[in-house]
């Protein structure tokens, strides 16, 4: 959550950290590792996304034109 400028950890975050503080020390450990993780792998899946955006921009176009000039299928999810 964020107030003005500064950042503020929500409530439900607190409580889970109250819940995670009374883990033993290799657990905490274990989460706080996951987390991190997890925080990591959404930052280099944004990096991602934000970097092929022309890419996905065309791939959308080409979809498109496709889909107008009727080259374009219906899916059939039954094939998949």
């Amino acid at each position: 959550m964020t107030m003005g400028s500064e950042t503020v950890m929500t409530k439900s975050l607190q409580d889970a950290f109250k819940e995670a503080e009374k883990l033993p020390e290799a657990e905490q450990d274990q989460l706080a590792a996951a987390i991190r993780a997890e925080i990591e792998a959404e930052r280099a899946w944004d990096a991602r996304l934000a970097a092929s955006g022309d890419v996905l921009a065309g791939l959308a176009d080409e979809a498109l034109a496709e889909h107008r000039s009727g080259r374009a299928l219906p899916l059939d999810s039954d094939k998949q």
